[in-house]
């Protein structure tokens, strides 16, 4: 009776694997590649290899960077070009009143802001970013991880204006677990290549969704990978293709608010 039991355990657990295997879009996992606060090494450094692949990412820009004014034109063609352009609101403001936030400057401090300018600034962003793409479904990235003013969620109010938001908590979800009011990402800083790919191969054995998050690639922020290594992590994804679906945030995240509803 004991084997039978076992047996049935593991039939089951077995069941479960095959079932969620191809969860993600008929394939194993799905792979978001972000990258944030509108930078040139966005434009000069991950999109060329972005786009020689065919693979397609979710920038996050800050409205009132110089670099989206200077070279608007490049985003707008980026957008045409299948990636999505995100709100990563219109300063980035950051709660200053917490530990390494020294960089914080006084007019954009986080802590100093109410709710309403907060969500005053991010549709300010969703109107520049419509501008700049035509579109009106998009995802959100809290700058800095940071989701309160003052005890309150912020991102609560504008839950009708975005597809879903992402965080900065390090974790793999199934697709049942996602949070979509905070996604789960990795940040990258000074990984190499196997160590990135390693990430896309847990995710894989475990049917999961992994989101990176990158700043500088090949230089452009303290937070940097090599341009080697970014580009080995994405040639490794597209000879995977067929395992691993890798699409934009909104694209992911409206798939899993589909598979919800169903």
């Amino acid at each position: 009776m004991r084997i039978i039991c076992i047996l049935m355990a593991l039939l089951a657990t077995l069941s479960g694997q095959a079932q969620n295997a191809n969860v993600w879009n008929q394939k194993q996992c799905a792979v978001v590649l972000t990258y944030d606060d509108a930078i040139d090494a966005d434009l000069d450094n991950a999109l060329p290899v972005l786009d020689s692949l065919g693979l397609k990412a979710t920038f996050y820009l800050i409205g009132s960077s110089p670099v989206v004014a200077n070279r608007m034109a490049l985003w707008r063609k980026a957008a045409l070009n299948g990636h999505e352009l995100g709100n990563h609101t219109l300063y980035h403001p950051c709660d200053g009143n917490l530990p390494g936030r020294s960089f914080v400057q006084p007019d954009y401090d986080l802590s100093k802001y109410t709710v309403n300018r907060a969500v005053a600034e991010i549709r300010m962003n969703n109107t520049l970013l419509q501008a700049i793409d035509g579109k009106t479904k998009r995802t959100f990235a809290y700058p800095c991880g940071d989701l309160t003013i003052k005890d309150s969620f912020f991102y609560a109010g504008l839950r009708n204006d975005f597809v879903a938001a992402r965080g900065v908590r390090s974790a793999l979800d199934p697709i049942e677990k996602v949070n979509l009011d905070n996604i789960d990402c990795f940040g990258m800083n000074g990984q190499n290549a196997e160590q990135m790919i390693a990430l896309v191969q847990k995710a894989m054995s475990t049917h999961t969704l992994l989101v990176f998050l990158f700043h500088g690639v090949g230089g452009g922020h303290v937070l940097n990978v090599g341009l080697k290594e970014h580009s080995l992590l994405l040639h490794f994804l597209k000879d995977h293709e067929r395992e691993i679906w890798i699409a934009p945030m909104v694209e992911v995240a409206e798939y899993i608010r589909t598979s919800r509803a169903n």
